[in-house]
């Protein structure tokens, strides 16, 4: 199991919160890093947004092509599928 952080910080008046360089340094995170926030009303996570490697990219493009290979999906599928978000964006 990872060692877990607990560290206390404030919201400011400009609703910036700073995160305790304990934390930033455990997750390696720097200047201009980018995180993803989530709340369920009650609870806020922070998750620092990483760029996969190419070997990453890869494992996860042949297991969507398996996938939709054993669903049958086809190239037209995902074409009208990218077509009817892009409707919905609009209106």
């Amino acid at each position: 199991m990872e060692k877990v952080i607990t560290e206390v910080t404030s919201v400011s008046s400009k609703g910036q919160v700073v995160l305790p360089k304990t934390v930033r340094e455990a997750l390696s995170l720097y200047v201009g890093s980018k995180l993803i926030v989530f709340t369920d009303g009650e609870n806020i996570l922070l998750k620092p947004i990483t760029t996969p490697s190419l070997d990453e990219f890869e494992s996860l493009m042949e297991k969507s092509q398996k996938w939709a290979k054993e669903v049958g999906m086809t190239e037209n599928d995902i074409d009208d599928a990218i077509s009817a978000v892009r409707k919905r964006g609009k209106s």
